[in-house]
């Protein structure tokens, strides 16, 4: 199996680039992040990749020119980037916020997938992962950009899966719920900032959100994606998919 993964040297994406390798498939990541790039390549011999941001239109040319010469090949693309945006009221987002949020988290996806259909038709069998988030069918107070972009994701997963499911290509939708790690702890940072509460409280506000009263291990997420493109997942496509303990509200 030869896999692609967008933002995969940290967190989420070294998460999913793990788990794949552990099956002994061939993957290449991208990430804008190059000391990230340098510590996974001295970890990883078995795993190639490519200093990127995906939301730029030259620079996903030369990674694609750099998958077909490190994989002759591709099965499966996990778009993964994304970044959590501005934490304001919408009325006091800044329109560079909100355009630069979009350009990542959703023109980015648009961008690897347009150019890695092509490849994936070549197969007898593919897959492409979306990460979107539960902010992509609840909405999410304080993050508009994000929610926004992340509901896009959803809606170019189901209107992929329509269109490549003749090509055998499935298309499926992740949406992770609050994952432990730095970013996290990065957002808790910015809403106490914006909202005047305490970090602790705000970490037990959104475990108290959720039904098993958890965040979610990246590796979770991993699990999931590597099942969706294994053989067991070959009759799932279309499908937006929570890894989130339920989730039952993102209000505080």
């Amino acid at each position: 199996m030869k896999v692609l993964i967008s933002a995969g040297a940290s967190g989420l994406g070294l998460a999913i680039a793990n788990r794949f390798l552990d099956a002994g498939a061939r993957v290449h990541v991208c990430d804008v992040d190059t000391n990230a790039l340098d510590t996974i390549q001295d970890h990883h011999s078995n795993l190639t990749a490519s200093q990127t941001d995906t939301s730029k239109p030259d620079q996903v040319e030369a990674l694609f020119a750099d998958v077909d010469r490190e994989l002759n090949g591709l099965d499966v693309l996990i778009n993964n980037v994304g970044i959590a945006g501005p934490t304001a009221l919408l009325e006091h987002v800044e329109y560079e916020d909100w355009r630069r949020t979009l350009a990542v988290d959703l023109d980015s996806y648009f961008l690897c997938s347009k150019l890695a259909i092509p490849r994936l038709k070549q197969n007898q069998t593919a897959s492409i992962i979306n990460i979107s988030s539960t902010a992509g069918w609840m909405g999410y107070p304080l993050r508009s950009p994000y929610a926004t972009a992340k509901w896009g994701v959803v809606g170019l997963t189901k209107t992929m899966a329509m269109e490549l499911g003749e090509h055998n290509i499935r298309v499926n939708c992740i949406c992770p719920g609050s994952l432990s790690g730095d970013r996290m702890d990065r957002v808790i940072a910015a809403q106490s900032k914006t909202t005047g509460i305490d970090e602790q409280t705000i970490r037990d506000g959104y475990t108290s959100q959720v039904s098993l009263n958890t965040f979610i291990d990246p590796e979770d997420i991993a699990e999931t994606a590597y099942f969706l493109c294994s053989p067991a997942g070959r009759r799932i496509s279309g499908q937006t998919i929570s890894v989130d303990g339920n989730t039952e509200t993102l209000k505080a």
